[in-house]
């Protein structure tokens, strides 16, 4: 898969986002009470004020100037910005019907062609989107089934790091091949090994909108669904509504069933091709991201790193992680919260867009709006985090050391939107962190320091850490 770099996420950012979207205006634009912003250059918009490698420090700085709700314009588009958590909860859970709508995109457009959840509009969206979280549930997500398809992956991806004898390597393909593979257990119901030239083919283009260029992206995506309608042919073949094997075994089903009542529905192929993408394209990923922002943020931190590896030690000792330890563990799991929140993996959100007139801490905002809820400054909010820029686990401790949720915690954004496999991604960080600190010690390669570490974030529509290897030392 091709890096994005800078001049491919300004392909990306601005021309999805701008020059290429539907040229939009303001309803009713002689209202004194729309959100304020920055005044516009002719063709360009506002184009001018943005750093292209992180858009999402420029909007929140424009905030502090202009409000938590203000406008902002790319090309001909309007926008409008919403910052800080009382804000981006007040739209996206008080009003969340209101905020509920996806923006038309260009770029997504074209990847789901308004197909599937992630990109979709209207009954299509809610349609999918139930049928996505029930069969997942059914399937086992957040129950034990699943658990067990977790737990197998984290002795493959144990045995792929032991096999490199604590010498340096880079992780990326490894830890993508273990999280897509817990994916592919629920979609296909069986595994790939991690070298199986047919996984790593055809499982990893799902990565491919992340590379910028539009020919890569479509080319990409044909290959992706090549490759599931190949799969949902031959599990039509034994195909039995009495014994479902998989997530794609349940849309067959309830395809046929669709069919021959004659009604007018959404179970059709190219949908079923978009839900696998998009499982895909949202669980490979963010995942992967944010483990590995977890060994670098450890390796950065070695004195973390050992306090969580002490308290795994006491807890569970050398037997299997299990979620149940969850609750026994604080520390552990307020490190793995506090790398989603340091990590801040998507810190644009995706766009959403207005379902209707509705009106934002006073501020008129015309339905089809398109709105960015932005992640970032509500996960580095500072009216809500001690010490927002800093890696500080004690963010999610109280003074007895006991683990405490936190209102301002959305990686996943929040609402109607909120990402479906939540409960499943809060599963594979808990198990596979665990599991790694467990049995390795992370230290950075030969010559490197962890002050040389760096945790800038690389350029990408999400924010993933610069290429960086490391060495696994097993414990004893």
């Amino acid at each position: 898969m091709d890096l994005m770099d800078p001049v491919l996420l300004l392909l990306l950012f601005v021309c999805t986002l701008a020059l290429f979207l539907k040229t939009g205006s303001w309803n009713n634009s002689s209202r004194r009470d729309l959100p304020p912003g920055p005044k516009p250059w002719p063709f360009t918009g506002n184009l001018h004020l943005v750093d292209l490698k992180r858009p999402y420090r420029t909007m929140s700085e424009l905030s502090k100037r202009y409000g938590p709700v203000f406008s902002f314009q790319l090309g001909f588009q309007k926008m409008v910005v919403l910052t800080g958590y009382e804000t981006v909860k007040e739209a996206l859970v008080n009003q969340a019907d209101a905020f509920a709508e996806r923006a038309t995109v260009p770029m997504f457009e074209n990847l789901s062609e308004g197909y599937g959840v992630i990109f979709s509009h209207g009954e299509n969206w809610k349609v999918m989107r139930r049928f996505m979280l029930t069969t997942l549930r059914d399937y086992g997500m957040g129950k034990r089934t699943i658990e067990d398809r977790i737990i197998e992956e984290c002795h493959f991806l144990t045995q792929t790091f032991e096999s490199y004898k604590g010498k340096p390597f880079e992780s990326t393909i490894n830890m993508n091949a273990a999280v897509a593979n817990i994916i592919v257990s629920i979609v296909l119901g069986k595994r790939f090994e991690y070298e199986d030239p047919t996984f790593l083919f055809n499982m990893f283009p799902a990565l491919g909108f992340l590379s910028g260029a539009r020919k890569t992206v479509l080319d990409n995506k044909k290959k992706l669904h090549a490759f599931i309608q190949a799969t949902f042919i031959e599990h039509l073949k034994e195909l039995d509504v009495n014994d479902q094997r998989s997530f794609i075994d349940t849309f067959l089903i309830k395809q046929q069933e669709k069919n021959k009542n004659k009604t007018d529905d959404f179970f059709h192929n190219e949908n079923l091709k978009a839900l696998v993408s998009n499982l895909f394209v949202a669980g490979m990923e963010t995942t992967t991201t944010t483990l590995r922002w977890g060994l670098l943020l450890v390796m950065k931190y070695p004195e973390i790193q050992k306090k969580v590896q002490e308290e795994i030690a006491k807890v569970i000792g050398p037997a299997q992680p299990l979620i149940e330890h969850r609750s026994k563990l604080p520390y552990t799991d307020a490190v793995i919260h506090e790398v989603q929140r340091f990590a801040n993996i998507l810190p644009m959100n995706l766009p959403h867009a207005t379902t209707a007139d509705v009106t934002l801490r006073g501020y008129f905002i015309p339905k089809g709006t398109h709105i960015i809820p932005l992640l970032y400054s509500v996960l580095y909010d500072e009216s809500q985090w001690e010490k927002p820029f800093q890696f500080y686990p004690e963010h999610f401790l109280d003074s007895e050391g006991k683990f405490v949720k936190r209102d301002a915690f959305l990686p996943f954004s929040a609402g109607r939107r909120l990402c479906v496999g939540e409960t499943l991604a809060k599963m594979e960080l808990f198990l596979v962190f665990v599991s790694l600190l467990q049995r390795f010690t992370f230290q950075p390669a030969p010559g490197t320091s962890k002050e040389d570490l760096d945790l800038t974030p690389a350029v990408g529509v999400t924010t993933p850490p610069m290429p960086f290897s490391f060495c696994a030392l097993p414990r004893s």
